[in-house]
Protein backbone atom coordinates (compact mmCIF):
# COMPACT_ATOMS: atom_id res chain seq x y z
CA UNK A 1 0.00 0.00 0.00
CA UNK A 2 3.09 2.66 0.53
CA UNK A 3 4.60 1.76 -2.61
CA UNK A 4 1.17 2.75 -3.92
CA UNK A 5 0.66 6.07 -1.86
CA UNK A 6 3.37 8.07 -4.11
CA UNK A 7 1.05 10.43 -6.34
CA UNK A 8 4.18 9.73 -9.08
CA UNK A 9 3.32 6.06 -9.05
CA UNK A 10 -0.80 6.66 -8.50
CA UNK A 11 0.03 8.90 -11.96
CA UNK A 12 1.46 5.95 -13.27
CA UNK A 13 -1.30 3.22 -12.53
CA UNK A 14 -4.33 5.63 -13.49
CA UNK A 15 -2.36 6.17 -17.12
CA UNK A 16 -2.10 2.80 -17.19
CA UNK A 17 -5.33 1.74 -16.22
CA UNK A 18 -6.63 3.62 -19.37
CA UNK A 19 -4.50 0.76 -21.49
CA UNK A 20 -1.58 2.72 -22.48
CA UNK A 21 2.02 1.05 -22.25
CA UNK A 22 5.19 3.19 -22.25
CA UNK A 23 8.67 3.82 -21.11
CA UNK A 24 10.09 5.24 -18.22
CA UNK A 25 10.60 8.01 -20.68
CA UNK A 26 7.06 8.42 -21.82
CA UNK A 27 5.99 8.39 -18.42
CA UNK A 28 8.26 10.53 -17.24
CA UNK A 29 5.73 13.53 -19.73
CA UNK A 30 2.44 12.32 -17.90
CA UNK A 31 4.70 12.06 -13.65
CA UNK A 32 6.59 15.49 -14.65
CA UNK A 33 9.82 13.80 -12.88
CA UNK A 34 13.20 12.45 -15.11
CA UNK A 35 12.91 9.37 -16.52
CA UNK A 36 15.48 7.69 -13.92
CA UNK A 37 13.09 8.80 -10.97
CA UNK A 38 10.65 7.48 -13.14
CA UNK A 39 12.11 4.32 -13.86
CA UNK A 40 12.55 4.14 -10.17
CA UNK A 41 9.20 4.32 -9.28
CA UNK A 42 8.24 1.59 -11.76
CA UNK A 43 10.58 -1.18 -11.20
CA UNK A 44 8.99 -0.30 -7.22
CA UNK A 45 5.54 -0.73 -8.93
CA UNK A 46 6.40 -4.20 -10.23
CA UNK A 47 8.22 -5.61 -7.59
CA UNK A 48 5.16 -5.40 -6.04
CA UNK A 49 3.42 -7.03 -9.27
CA UNK A 50 1.16 -3.99 -9.79
CA UNK A 51 3.02 -3.43 -13.41
CA UNK A 52 4.69 -5.74 -15.71
CA UNK A 53 7.11 -5.35 -18.89
CA UNK A 54 5.11 -5.13 -21.83
CA UNK A 55 6.42 -6.88 -24.68
CA UNK A 56 8.98 -5.07 -26.86
CA UNK A 57 7.74 -2.45 -29.59
CA UNK A 58 10.92 -2.46 -31.64
CA UNK A 59 14.45 -4.12 -31.19
CA UNK A 60 13.87 -5.10 -27.44
CA UNK A 61 16.61 -2.03 -25.97
CA UNK A 62 13.46 -0.14 -24.48
CA UNK A 63 12.04 -1.01 -21.47
CA UNK A 64 7.99 -1.08 -21.95
CA UNK A 65 5.67 -1.25 -19.45
CA UNK A 66 1.97 -2.33 -19.01
CA UNK A 67 -0.61 -2.69 -16.16
CA UNK A 68 -0.57 -6.29 -14.55
CA UNK A 69 -3.58 -8.33 -15.11
CA UNK A 70 -4.69 -8.28 -11.87
CA UNK A 71 -7.18 -5.22 -10.57
CA UNK A 72 -5.98 -3.22 -7.52
CA UNK A 73 -7.91 -4.23 -4.24
CA UNK A 74 -6.49 -3.31 -0.97
CA UNK A 75 -8.50 -5.18 2.29
CA UNK A 76 -7.22 -4.77 5.52
CA UNK A 77 -8.85 -7.24 8.10
CA UNK A 78 -9.60 -6.37 11.90
CA UNK A 79 -6.21 -8.28 13.04
CA UNK A 80 -3.68 -6.52 10.94
CA UNK A 81 -1.28 -4.70 12.96
CA UNK A 82 -1.09 -1.07 12.77
CA UNK A 83 1.66 -0.48 10.58
CA UNK A 84 -0.97 -2.16 8.00
CA UNK A 85 -4.14 0.37 9.04
CA UNK A 86 -1.53 3.08 8.66
CA UNK A 87 -0.30 1.76 5.09
CA UNK A 88 -4.19 2.24 4.14
CA UNK A 89 -4.45 5.50 5.83
CA UNK A 90 -1.81 6.84 3.63
CA UNK A 91 -2.93 5.38 0.64
CA UNK A 92 -6.61 6.29 0.90
CA UNK A 93 -5.80 9.67 2.09
CA UNK A 94 -3.31 9.98 -1.31
CA UNK A 95 -6.15 8.34 -3.52
CA UNK A 96 -8.78 10.88 -1.82
CA UNK A 97 -6.42 13.82 -3.03
CA UNK A 98 -6.29 13.09 -6.23
CA UNK A 99 -9.43 12.08 -7.52
CA UNK A 100 -10.74 15.24 -5.46
CA UNK A 101 -8.17 17.35 -7.42
CA UNK A 102 -9.32 15.58 -10.85
CA UNK A 103 -13.36 16.77 -9.63
CA UNK A 104 -12.08 20.30 -9.47
CA UNK A 105 -10.04 20.05 -12.56
CA UNK A 106 -13.02 18.59 -14.07
CA UNK A 107 -15.39 21.66 -12.56
CA UNK A 108 -13.17 24.52 -13.19
CA UNK A 109 -13.38 23.37 -17.34
CA UNK A 110 -17.13 21.76 -17.60
CA UNK A 111 -18.65 24.79 -18.65
CA UNK A 112 -16.56 24.94 -21.81
CA UNK A 113 -16.68 20.76 -22.48
CA UNK A 114 -19.24 19.58 -24.79
CA UNK A 115 -23.12 20.25 -23.27
CA UNK A 116 -23.12 16.43 -24.24
CA UNK A 117 -21.13 15.71 -21.85
CA UNK A 118 -21.70 18.14 -19.14
CA UNK A 119 -24.55 17.02 -18.94
CA UNK A 120 -24.15 13.07 -18.70
CA UNK A 121 -21.34 13.72 -15.59
CA UNK A 122 -22.33 14.10 -12.18
CA UNK A 123 -21.12 14.30 -8.77
CA UNK A 124 -24.08 12.61 -6.24
CA UNK A 125 -24.09 11.73 -2.31
CA UNK A 126 -27.38 9.20 -1.84
CA UNK A 127 -27.78 7.95 1.84
CA UNK A 128 -28.62 4.31 2.05
CA UNK A 129 -30.14 2.70 4.73
CA UNK A 130 -28.39 -1.16 4.37
CA UNK A 131 -26.98 -4.36 6.13
CA UNK A 132 -23.47 -5.33 5.81
CA UNK A 133 -24.57 -8.17 3.25
CA UNK A 134 -26.74 -5.38 1.67
CA UNK A 135 -23.91 -3.00 1.14
CA UNK A 136 -21.85 -6.33 -0.24
CA UNK A 137 -24.34 -7.39 -2.22
CA UNK A 138 -24.35 -3.23 -3.83
CA UNK A 139 -21.11 -2.88 -4.05
CA UNK A 140 -21.06 -6.51 -6.22
CA UNK A 141 -23.92 -5.00 -7.97
CA UNK A 142 -22.14 -1.63 -8.86
CA UNK A 143 -18.65 -3.80 -9.79
CA UNK A 144 -20.67 -5.74 -12.39
CA UNK A 145 -22.41 -2.81 -13.94
CA UNK A 146 -18.73 -1.01 -14.62
CA UNK A 147 -16.72 -3.72 -15.60
CA UNK A 148 -17.91 -3.78 -19.46
CA UNK A 149 -16.94 -0.47 -19.81
CA UNK A 150 -13.62 -0.49 -18.53
CA UNK A 151 -10.58 -0.07 -20.85
CA UNK A 152 -9.15 -3.66 -19.96
CA UNK A 153 -12.73 -5.12 -21.49
CA UNK A 154 -13.68 -2.64 -24.06
CA UNK A 155 -11.35 -2.86 -27.02
CA UNK A 156 -13.55 -1.85 -29.51
CA UNK A 157 -15.63 1.19 -28.11
CA UNK A 158 -17.98 3.46 -30.26
CA UNK A 159 -17.37 6.34 -31.93
CA UNK A 160 -17.10 9.79 -29.68
CA UNK A 161 -15.96 7.50 -26.71
CA UNK A 162 -14.04 9.64 -23.88
CA UNK A 163 -11.62 8.17 -20.57
CA UNK A 164 -14.43 8.34 -17.68
CA UNK A 165 -13.29 8.16 -13.77
CA UNK A 166 -15.44 7.01 -11.88
CA UNK A 167 -15.56 7.31 -8.07
CA UNK A 168 -17.43 4.83 -5.82
CA UNK A 169 -17.11 5.04 -2.60
CA UNK A 170 -19.61 3.26 0.36
CA UNK A 171 -18.97 3.61 3.91
CA UNK A 172 -20.95 3.79 6.97
CA UNK A 173 -21.55 7.12 8.64
CA UNK A 174 -23.48 6.98 11.93
CA UNK A 175 -20.41 5.81 13.93
CA UNK A 176 -18.72 8.59 12.85
CA UNK A 177 -21.56 11.24 13.00
CA UNK A 178 -22.06 10.55 16.50
CA UNK A 179 -18.69 10.65 17.77
CA UNK A 180 -18.13 7.03 18.36
CA UNK A 181 -15.07 6.24 16.29
CA UNK A 182 -14.02 3.12 15.61
CA UNK A 183 -10.36 1.87 17.20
Amino acid sequence: MRALAHPARMAIIDALATGQTGTATQFAQVVGLSPSATSYHLRALAKYGLVEEAPSRGDGRERVWQRARSGLRFEAGPNEPPEVWEAGRLLVDAVLARDEAQARQWMESADSDDPEWHQAARITKIHLLVTAEELEKLNEAVDELLKPYSFMRRLNPPEGARSVVVNYRAFPIDRLASGDHPQ
